[in-house]
């Protein structure tokens, strides 16, 4: 059983548990971990103007992870009780130890990788039905921003829609699951946009109801937006149930990164460039730690149901 009293303070700075007004800080005390993401790098094959990585050709603002470096962190998770490993980058299929990195995580657990589906990933087809017959499966969340063409390939590179495209059909062909991910625009209608991509999905044999995940925009790292709400304890009682409160998820789940040659626990995969959310150097450790909801992007989490996750926590 994790604790539930969190540990020694890991920043000195006010800001941390209270608000620029003086109230206490909304948070998430974590209470299991279901959900264990790695980040494989931020090096990327594509460079993209609103990554919230900030990817890349040879990026490395965090760096490139091994198996033996992610070894220990998998085990570890394993003996709390772990239901799914998650990889994101960059681009994981840029990492060079990415296949034997899958290879021992789906050995264990389900795993998911997200992925441009562009030129790293088609190189390694082949390679990858070796993980077909894993003991436990393996999807693919692909990128594919828009569902005009024109608007992704401006944003991803001439020809990157359908080269996504016919990499999910091949995956699918393969036995993998497939999800997408799409960026949000500002007031759209996210039914008629969703609908929009079933013909695309429809021409490559993919089926109609092919999960989406839409994000918004969650601006490049080290952004400093203004005007952003504060989360106070009283917003996390008043606007969030325990129900709700369960699907934040710095609550199920944490990310295992490489920064400046070490390895740290972060709270969950959008916080990465703030020192404080470093947690601790072990997944026990780090799901002691309360997870105070500081960092610009913790908002859409609070006000949208932003989630990485596509897991749903019982509660």
């Amino acid at each position: 059983m994790l604790s539930n009293q969190s540990t020694t303070p890991i920043t000195n700075d006010p800001s941390w548990k209270t608000t620029a007004s003086g109230e206490p800080r909304g948070y998430i005390q974590p209470e299991s971990l279901s959900e264990l993401w790695f980040h494989t790098g931020t090096a990327c094959n594509l460079r993209c103007d609103f990554c919230l990585e900030g990817s890349k050709p040879g990026d490395m603002r965090l760096e490139q992870v091994t198996l033996d470096e992610l070894r220990p962190f998998i085990d570890e998770a394993l003996e709390l009780g772990v239901e799914q490993f998650s990889f994101t980058g960059g681009e994981p299929f840029v990492n060079r130890d990415i296949l034997p990195i899958l290879e021992y995580a789906s050995a264990h657990r389900p795993c998911l990788v997200l992925t441009n589906a562009t030129n790293p990933l088609r190189a390694r087809l082949t390679k990858l039905e070796s993980l077909v017959e894993s003991p436990n499966p393996l999807r693919f969340r692909v990128s594919l921003d828009h569902p005009d063409p024109e608007r992704h390939d401006a944003i991803r590179g001439e020809g990157n829609f359908r080269k996504s495209l016919d990499t999910m059909a091949s995956l699918q062909h393969m036995g993998f699951g497939l999800s997408v991910a799409r960026l949000a625009q500002p007031d759209e209608n996210i039914d008629e946009v969703n609908a929009a991509y079933v013909p695309y999905f429809k021409e490559v044999g993919l089926a109609p109801d092919t999960n989406i995940v839409v994000f918004p925009d969650f601006l490049p790292p080290g952004a400093q937006p203004s005007g952003v709400p504060e989360i106070t304890e009283n917003c996390m009682t008043t606007y969030h149930t325990p129900e709700s409160r369960a699907q934040f998820m710095c609550g199920f789940s944490k990310m295992v990164l490489k920064k400046d040659g070490a390895m740290g626990v972060y709270a969950c995969t959008l916080v990465d460039d703030d020192e404080s959310y470093n947690l601790a150097p072990t997944l026990t450790e780090a799901m002691q730690r309360r997870v105070m909801l500081r960092h610009h992007r913790c908002h859409s989490c609070f006000a949208h149901g932003a989630s990485c996750s596509e897991r749903k926590i019982s509660s």
